[in-house]
């Protein structure tokens, strides 16, 4: 029997929306944490999404990117792998696994997490504190709905995981504009994207369907700025 695709909203605005997702995602029990999902391909607003609910929600939630999963390139280029960095297997997905089960379960004192920052274009080891009080945490990543593994335990990790959905055109400008934004050449970051984004790109669109909900947001003004593009 083949499972329904999961719904659909379309986000042209996330002031009438957001708190309603926020008030969906709340810890219904004292003393327990839930983790939030937010996937989708390169550019298509994904940290936009996951910073706009924890904004949303307040003191209460936080903020955990995948991306502090990256390896850094020294282990790349020992792989020789340096040329596909965002690729799956340049993360630490055991890494990044483990970091959840002590979400979930390590309630009663902070858990430090890493970030992926962007100026250096390498991870930061302890950079995300997460603090007992943190009852929801968003974490917004690449693939987290991939069929290898370890992903499948990633996925089982997660109480909701939302896919956010754009028109392939706008985000391909606004990937193509990241890139510039953080140094390359109009012609190295176009040739970037298209060589290294977009494969990775198509394997997250083909793991749309085992997503909860999909926000579509080619419609959405996204703000711009380091750590809100996704």
């Amino acid at each position: 029997m083949t499972a329904s695709p999961p719904p659909v909203v379309e986000v042209t605005a996330f002031d009438p929306l957001v708190p309603d997702l926020a008030r969906a995602v709340r810890p219904r029990e004292a003393g327990t944490r839930i983790l939030i999902g937010v996937v989708g391909e390169p550019g298509a607003g994904k940290s936009t999404v996951a910073a706009a609910l924890v904004a949303a929600l307040g003191a209460t939630a936080v903020q955990v990117p995948m991306d502090g999963y990256h390896l850094a390139d020294r282990v790349l280029e020992l792989h020789g792998s340096r040329d596909r960095k965002g690729a799956p297997d340049t993360f630490d997905g055991w890494g990044y696994l483990a970091l959840l089960d002590r979400l979930r379960t390590e309630t009663d004192h902070d858990v430090y997490a890493p970030q992926f920052e962007r100026d250096l274009e390498q991870p930061l080891a302890n950079a995300v504190p997460v603090t007992p009080a943190q009852t929801v945490v968003v974490s917004e990543g690449n693939y987290l709905l991939l069929d290898a593994d370890p992903w499948p335990a990633v996925r089982a990790r997660f109480d909701q995981v939302w896919f956010v959905a754009m028109d392939d055109g706008v985000r391909l400008d606004r990937l193509i504009a990241r890139h510039v934004e953080y140094g390359k050449s109009p012609e190295a970051a176009r040739a970037w994207v298209l060589a290294n984004d977009e494969p990775n790109a198509r394997l997250i669109r083909a793991t749309r369907d085992r997503a909860d909900l999909v926000l579509e947001t080619t419609r959405l003004p996204m703000p711009h700025g380091p750590g809100l593009e996704g």
